[in-house]
């Protein structure tokens, strides 16, 4: 068994910290950071991995000024949202620096709607800038006004998503001289989460889990190997050029039933499964990433990225649900390990899988994040498409009141018809597992009532 990649990581990190005069504006990386660092490597911009929640309020709602000190402030108490990924000496690090955040009025084009202007301003990224960026728009007939809080993912996961929108909503009701100092205490606990998280990752990386995620992913292969399609072989002209814009289709099932919950999940992942099949073309296993796992036990809830990228061996759609959980609760059972590792595991059993995905799962539970609130007044949260995705296509699904999933897919790799075929087979493997009581409608039906067909359109 070679040393750990963590373990390999964090001596060098120290050595350098140590050679730099231990510096206490450098932190280390958790394994989820890392990943987001190979993800912007694999980028030809290099851009980063975006997370934006998308938030209409009343015209004449927000106030930019008051807006922008809430989100300084809220920069100022965690370190996650003032430091840059750097590389110091060949060790990737955390630089802590001046707290600060982004926060625009978007003008919107003659012609375009607030989705259109904040699409494009997502696509445009700069990957030079500060981790939290809130941007806004209105059209110039419109009632309503868009707000993106859109944040760089290696800044922030699901968990952090709460943190985020109720601290954003408690800073925009303080007084402008409150919250001005910077929260070092907020350094210590972020330093304490992550060395944790770090000790679990290394804890993680043992043979046995070598061996099994070896067994898991061994078959995988590089996105050039298999068929020949559109899909699977984009021409260097179109990897080089600007991200394209994302098609979204959408569909509201039933929530599931309190027996049912703990299926929901590996349902998730047959039907995305087989959606990846449509969507992407038969004749290799695919490389489904999920996000998984939360803050090591012990650690104070500071805001970061602290969940593992787990990695689903995507192949034809499982007619066992039984045997698609049991696999999952084995890969459960080594969701610490880091995905460098689980990578290195992969292709020491032959695969020529490069860490890339061809797909991504997201799942969240609605009531387990706040409400952002401005001035009094909640968000109506709604979803956009054609943000940019950082894997060919995207499933998103929230299980609230009831269970809204989301296909995103991008239009520069995947026809539309390929995708509307996918989601088809997406919803009816779900209905499938799920019975008969998430409704009979046909998958093409859905899609349409949705209206969520063409790029620039919107779900809520």
């Amino acid at each position: 068994m070679h040393p750990s990649i963590t373990a390999a990581y964090l001596a060098r990190y120290r050595s350098v910290v140590e050679t730099a005069g231990g510096s206490a504006q450098l932190l280390p990386l958790t394994g989820a950071q890392r990943r987001f660092l190979l993800v912007r490597r694999l980028d030809p911009q290099g851009r980063p991995d975006v997370v934006p929640l998308f938030f209409a309020f009343p015209r004449g709602t927000v106030d930019v000024p008051r807006l922008r000190r809430a989100a300084t402030d809220l920069a100022r108490r965690h370190p996650a949202l003032r430091g840059t990924v750097a590389s110091l000496r060949g060790a990737p690090v955390l630089r802590l620096g001046t707290p600060s955040a982004e926060v625009t009025e978007i003008p919107v084009a003659p012609g375009e709607s607030a989705e259109d202007a904040l699409r494009r301003e997502l696509l445009a990224w700069a990957p030079a800038g500060p981790p939290l960026r809130l941007l806004l728009a209105a059209g110039p007939d419109a009632r309503e006004e868009l707000l993106a809080v859109a944040l760089d993912h290696a800044a922030c996961d699901e968990q952090s998503l709460g943190i985020v929108t109720a601290g954003l909503s408690e800073a925009y009701e303080e007084d402008a001289g409150a919250g001005r100092e910077t929260d070092e205490g907020g350094v210590a606990a972020y330093r304490e989460a992550v060395e944790r998280q770090l000790a679990a990752e290394t804890a993680a990386s043992t043979a046995g889990a070598h061996a099994h995620w070896a067994g898991r992913l061994g078959r995988l292969a590089g996105a050039d190997a298999g068929p020949a399609t559109a899909a699977s072989a984009p021409t260097a002209a179109a990897t080089a050029a600007a991200p394209a814009v994302t098609g979204m289709l959408s569909h509201r099932l039933p929530a599931a039933s309190a027996a049912a919950r703990g299926a929901v999940f590996p349902a998730l992942l047959d039907a995305v499964s087989a959606a990846a099949q449509e969507l992407l073309g038969p004749g290799r296993p695919l490389a489904l990433g999920y996000p998984w796992g939360g803050r090591p036990a012990g650690a104070p809830p500071a805001l970061g990225c602290f969940l593992n990228t787990l990695v689903h061996p995507a192949t034809t759609g499982c007619s066992d649900l039984d045997d698609l959980s049991a696999a999952w609760w084995d890969d459960l059972d080594h969701a610490d390990t880091p995905f460098d590792e689980v990578v290195h595991a992969a292709r020491s059993a032959g695969a020529s899988w490069t860490g890339a995905l061809d797909g991504l799962l997201t799942f969240e539970d609605l009531h387990r994040r706040p409400p952002l609130v401005l001035g009094g007044t909640p968000g109506r949260e709604t979803h956009l498409a054609g943000r940019p995705l950082a894997a060919p296509f995207a499933v998103s699904a929230s299980h609230g009141e009831d269970l809204l999933v989301r296909l995103a897919w991008d239009r520069g790799r995947c026809p539309e018809a390929a995708a509307v075929d996918a989601f088809d087979a997406l919803l009816g493997t779900m209905r499938r597992h799920l019975g008969g009581a998430n409704g009979a409608t046909g998958a093409t039906g859905a899609t349409q009532a949705t209206g969520a067909t063409t790029a620039g359109s919107s779900s809520a």
